[in-house]
């Protein structure tokens, strides 16, 4: 798949969530699949540009490329400034969020709630497209309710100001992520148009990924939420998609050498005080449904350095893996032993 020259090497697409795919997550999930990882959006409010928050979500450095950066806003003018920023520091495509549905976003009118307007929707589109000389691809949702599905309206203004690929998601601004995302609007916008679809909403496993994109003839897929925890869901759709087979699933080994690649790379990252804070959710997203890890995240939780965490990450594993963790008192993880061997 193409988005403007860049070629995509397959048409897997992690999608942007905010407070998730920072760098380290996104150059995880390009390590495991995925054909282009999207940033968490940042603000086109310039007075936030020099925050640390923001000055992380613009850091790219080492990162794969194309470098996908989301801005996100509703004033036409702030966000072509947003979209030259973000170029500016290393970005290489401009995504725009008309996708999310949190109240705060929606609030301000920014993300979903953007799609009640199409005439500031073809405004803010033309500002940003022609302050940027890279692709601007967009992100909506099938519309802002269920008795106004207007992707197809918003596909053709969004084609007609020089989009180069658009994501959907299968739910309305009013649905957030409730009930089950359909997936004949997609289609349908598909259809009307001739630049890249992809679909997004509730592709959980391989198969679905392959009904998805039958059921809407989408040029790619967009993963999200069932990549937290389980970033090697990338590859197991590409792999059950070229070949129709499925790959076995990790080994516990793998899943915990994984993790605490993972968590190094936060640390780094965010520095430790942060890292360990931001490590948590992941944390509790790869040990969810393994045995014993309900109570080992109420445990790990209130660890607060990064040696206890990746102690405790690893003997949490370690007891998975030889059967033992049902036995396994976490009740004390700060007096936990041995600092991990990360290699082992």
């Amino acid at each position: 798949m193409k988005i403007g020259n860049f070629k995509l090497p397959n048409n897997l697409v992690l999608a942007p969530m905010a407070g998730v795919t920072d760098r380290p997550f996104r150059q995880l999930c390009r390590r495991l699949g995925a054909g282009m990882a999207v940033s968490e959006m940042v603000s086109s409010n310039s007075l936030l540009w020099g925050s640390a928050k923001t000055l992380r979500r613009a850091n790219h450095e080492g990162e794969t490329e194309p470098k996908s950066v989301q801005i996100a806003g509703a004033d036409p003018q702030l966000m072509a400034d947003a979209a030259r920023f973000n170029v500016d520091n290393g970005a290489q495509i401009i995504d725009i969020n008309m996708g999310c549905p949190a109240k705060k976003v929606c609030n301000v009118m920014a993300g979903s709630a953007l799609l009640q307007d199409e005439a500031l929707v073809r405004r803010i589109l033309d500002a940003v497209v022609g302050a940027v000389s890279v692709p601007v691809t967009l992100k909506i949702r099938t519309g802002w309710d269920r008795d106004h599905r207007n992707g197809v309206r918003i596909a053709h203004i969004a084609e007609q100001a020089g989009i180069q690929a658009l994501a959907v998601h299968g739910r309305t601004r009013a649905c957030g992520y409730k009930g089950d995302a359909e997936y004949a609007t997609i289609r349908a916008i598909k259809q009307s148009v001739s630049i890249p679809v992809l679909a997004n909403g509730d592709i959980t496993s391989p198969e679905k990924a392959q009904q998805v994109l039958e059921e809407t003839q989408a040029d790619g897929l967009m993963i999200g939420r069932a990549a937290q925890g389980r970033p090697w869901i990338f590859r197991e759709v590409h792999h059950f998609l070229t070949t129709g087979r499925r790959l076995p699933q990790p080994a516990i080994s793998e899943i915990r050498a994984t993790l605490l690649e993972h968590l190094q790379n936060l640390y780094e990252f965010y520095g430790e005080f942060t890292g360990v804070r931001v490590a948590r959710k992941h944390i509790s997203w790869y040990s969810k449904g393994q045995p014993g890890g309900a109570v080992f995240r109420q445990a790990v939780n209130r660890v607060d350095s990064s040696e206890q965490q990746l102690a405790a990450v690893c003997a949490f594993f370690h007891a998975v893996a030889d059967g033992t963790v049902s036995t396994c008192d976490w009740s004390d993880l700060t007096a936990a032993a041995a600092p991990c061997e990360l290699a082992a």
